[in-house]
């Protein structure tokens, strides 16, 4: 098992069987981008602003395509949440050895986008900020020292099963739902590769009593992954995982879980963070497509009010130069900036601590923008 903290240029995304090198440099890294609906485009604004910083100071060339609507303002227009237009960008996008940054995008957006890329594999990254230990509902000591990576499946389970109202009299509503072993067993590889490349515990959260059949299928695929792997393997139930994840998160290092499963773990370890505004995350499939994207909603009561947190999409952005593009060093000076400016008590209103300079989006992500430019220029300024 490898001493911890995690090696040097280490990626989550090494841990998929699919994984190669980044692509070379010499030519554009391409990205789509979806700014979604509600507060997403404020958002993307801000990062789009740290990318032309980056390029400026660094000469890293970025080809940035956008495009068409998602979610709400999609269904609108075409009936539908992830339109044949998008997924036809997406494709394009994908084609290019491009990654895809999104704002939020609501309804089925998400879920049918990873069913039909094969997006199983969700990357949920929680590590707080030391500069924000004045903020949030938890006590600082129950958030110092805590990282956690939540591996989430996601397209399988309740979110991608089939569901209907009987057309008779009765009044029922029915769902059904499934898991392929083959899909179990490939999302806990990918969970136990990333733990012996971390601390070596590797929890896997299920609800035998609850979902007996899929949950016995969960247990018995761990027991054969984890077979001769240097891991502490262990099995929780959903409600108390959820309760110990926030009770007693420094004893967490790689979660992983079904997909409804992972979703609650994430946003509920989002108080770890302070705010779910500075929550995101990355989804992968084994042929090197990746989404990115925060871990929010569209905040529509925040949309226009130059109030919602851009730090989650920023995050994002630092996850997808590492992740996809092997830009460490930018990836680095994305989160040091961030780290530096939250010290220096700029804040939006959700994460404002009794002596913070509140600001509005466009402000903050000036800031960190600046910071980000000075970063690249000047690498020593990178912990």
């Amino acid at each position: 098992m490898r001493p911890y903290p995690v090696p040097e240029n280490f990626t989550l995304s090494a841990a998929l069987a699919g994984h190669t090198e980044p692509v070379s440099l010499s030519s554009p890294c391409v990205i789509g981008v979806l700014p979604g609906e509600g507060v997403g485009p404020e958002l993307i604004d801000v990062v789009l602003t740290i990318l032309a910083e980056i390029t400026a100071t660094t000469a890293i060339p970025f080809e940035v395509i956008t495009g068409g609507k998602i979610g709400l303002p999609a269904r609108k227009v075409c009936g539908r949440d992830l339109s044949n237009e998008v997924i036809d960008f997406c494709h394009s996008i994908f084609d290019r050895q491009g990654v895809l940054f999104c704002g939020p995008g609501g309804g089925r957006f998400v879920y049918e986008l990873r069913a039909h890329f094969d997006l199983y594999c969700k990357f949920v990254p929680i590590r707080p900020l030391a500069a924000l230990h004045d903020t949030g509902v938890l006590r600082p000591e129950a958030r110092t020292g805590v990282d956690i990576v939540i591996v989430r499946e996601n397209t399988g389970g309740v979110y991608l099963g089939e569901w209907g109202q009987d057309k008779g009299n009765s009044g029922t509503a029915f769902h059904r739902f499934s898991y392929k072993e083959a899909h179990v067993e490939r999302i806990l590889m990918v969970a136990a590769r990333l733990a012996c490349n971390r601390r070596g515990r590797l929890t896997v959260v299920l609800k035998p009593g609850g979902v007996p059949a899929i949950s016995s299928m969960w247990q018995r695929k761990m027991q054969e992954v984890c077979a001769g792997l240097d891991l502490e393997p262990r099995m929780l139930e959903i409600d108390n995982a959820m309760y110990q994840i926030i009770a007693n998160a420094q004893a967490f290092d790689v979660v992983v879980a079904p997909n409804m499963f992972g979703d609650v773990l994430a946003d509920g370890a989002g108080l770890l963070l302070g705010s779910r505004g500075l929550c995101f995350s990355g989804n992968f499939n084994d042929s090197q497509a990746a989404v990115y994207q925060t871990g929010h909603g569209a905040a529509y009561d925040l949309a226009g009010t130059d109030q919602a947190n851009p730090v989650g999409q920023i995050h994002a952005l630092a996850m997808m130069l590492r992740e996809s593009f092997g830009l460490h060093r930018e990836a680095a000076a994305v989160e040091a900036a961030v780290a530096f400016t939250l010290a220096e008590g700029f804040r939006t209103p959700d994460i404002a601590g009794p002596d913070s300079k509140v600001v509005g989006t466009a402000e903050l992500g000036r800031r960190i923008a600046a910071r980000v430019a000075s970063n690249c220029a000047n690498p020593d300024h990178c912990p």
